[in-house]
């Protein structure tokens, strides 16, 4: 416990509601992991603090100040880089009760949100009067439009809608020092200083705590249907999905599936995945309904001229649902291959995206590693997810070099190693490998700006 934790758990139990403070040994090493599934637990929390308003956040803030205790934000805790992760003790500020929509506003197709809002939630919400918001990483269903923000979130749509810094109008955000200030305004258009916005999008919590958010919508699709194809190899994969978009045919998704993953999904939630192919890629198309049919004729017919083994297209929306439900379900089903599982988020131009994938698959098979590779191919991001057992010694150690060569790859294909989970603990060291130590300098530079005493989740990034 650092020195003054108890004089600050007394302090804000006094200012804050008791019951949402947590702080015995129990209650905070629940939280004291992420989904990052480090080996071990090294250090767990001092506090834990459930806000319900911008102003309990300022609270905790200034008493994290005066006793310069290290504050760490947690939405849903599924970020898999260690974002969330106590490295020196401190308070973890849980959002889960700023869970409110507070307006979705149709005229000019803008949301606004605390952090706490599960991201499925916001999508069905909109849908309702006809609206849009596209970012859907693979657990939208838990995690939190805050913890999105944070991590600079993409997901299968990224391909034709953009990822979550595409949306962000204006973010509200208490300061290290307590302040509250608004980065941009409720405008889809603002050239009005410095992109403030831009800034603590992706910045993991280090700078500020986003307490609202105001999101761009867009209209909602008509219609929507998903083709899934087998490949009997990866490089006929990736040459259908250039050959797609010479065609000027933009598919709002263009995902992958290796064959291992294809097995192991099929193994654990039987969808009728042909398990005999190499490859498989997830296609969907979305537009006014009739045009529907006629970016399927065209994108089959790209399939077939692309060595496509089997096609086959969703017709209702159970079919949908069963397709999606798949692809989405790789991280679940892999997890039950041993009793670990990391996963990881590289990302190469799309022309180096087939030399990605074999490159990922030799070093695996070359430290006795089991990989199953799933992605969003159509703009080249690969997530490989390997399942380990952490009380291995040796298989974990293997799994280390095999991260670090993967990372090699990934620069030398001219790639970098997140692109859409960020950096957190996990990744810290190994960031100097993408980003030259003047951009560095800068980074560092701007966190003793925004945060001098070094109380906003610490030691993360860099």
């Amino acid at each position: 416990m650092l020195t003054n934790a108890k004089k600050i758990i007394k302090e804000l139990e006094r200012k804050l509601n008791p019951s949402n403070v947590l702080s015995t040994k129990e209650e905070c090493y629940a939280y004291a992991q992420d989904a990052s599934n480090s080996k071990e637990i090294k250090n767990i929390p001092d506090a834990v603090v459930f806000v319900k308003s911008k102003e309990d956040v300022v609270t905790v803030v200034e008493c994290a100040k005066k006793y310069k205790i290290p504050i760490i934000c947690r939405g849903a805790g599924t970020n898999t880089v260690g974002a969330c992760r106590v490295e020196h003790g401190g308070i973890i500020l849980n959002f889960s009760k700023m869970d409110k929509i507070i307006e979705v506003n149709k005229e000019n197709m803008t949301a606004t949100v605390q952090p706490g809002v599960i991201l499925g939630d916001l999508q069905s919400e909109v849908e309702k009067i006809g609206l849009f918001y596209p970012p859907d990483p693979s657990n939208l269903k838990v995690s939190t439009i805050g913890g999105s923000i944070a991590q600079a979130s993409g997901g299968a749509k990224t391909f034709k809608y953009g990822s979550t810094k595409n949306y962000i109008l204006n973010l509200e955000v208490v300061t290290a020092d307590g302040r509250v200030m608004k980065t941009g305004a409720d405008t889809v258009k603002n050239a009005t200083g410095y992109n403030l916005t831009s800034l603590f999008v992706g910045s993991e919590g280090t700078l500020g705590i986003i307490t609202e958010a105001t999101l761009k919508l867009i209209p909602k699709p008509e219609a929507c249907k998903v083709i899934m194809a087998y490949f009997n190899t990866i490089e006929d994969a990736v040459s259908a999905v250039n050959s797609i978009i010479e065609q000027q045919i933009f598919p709002a998704t263009i995902d992958f599936m290796d064959s291992n993953a294809i097995k192991t999904v099929e193994q654990f939630y039987p969808a009728g995945l042909l398990c005999d192919k190499e490859a498989a890629l997830i296609i969907e198309i979305d537009g006014f309904t009739k045009s529907i049919e006629y970016q399927q004729n065209v994108i089959e017919n790209i399939l077939n001229m692309n060595n496509a083994a089997q096609i086959q297209i969703s017709h209702n929306s159970d079919e949908y649902e069963r397709i999606w439900t798949a692809r989405r379900s790789s991280m679940g089903a892999c997890a039950k291959l041993k009793p670990n599982v990391t996963t990881d988020d590289v990302i190469v131009p799309r022309g180096n995206l087939a030399k990605l994938v074999r490159g990922i698959q030799n070093i695996c098979k070359k430290y006795n590693l089991s990989t199953c590779l799933v992605g969003h191919v159509g703009d080249g991001s690969v997530h490989p997810q390997i399942p380990i057992d952490y009380n291995d010694e040796d298989e974990y150690n293997r799994f280390k070099l095999a991260k670090s060569e993967i990372y090699d790859l990934t620069v030398q294909l001219g790639g970098v190693i997140s692109g859409e989970h960020g950096i957190g603990a996990d990744k810290r060291p190994f960031i100097d490998r993408v980003v030259n130590n003047v951009a560095l300098d800068y980074m560092r530079e701007m966190k003793k700006v925004f945060d001098p005493e070094n109380i906003l989740n610490p030691y993360k990034i860099f």
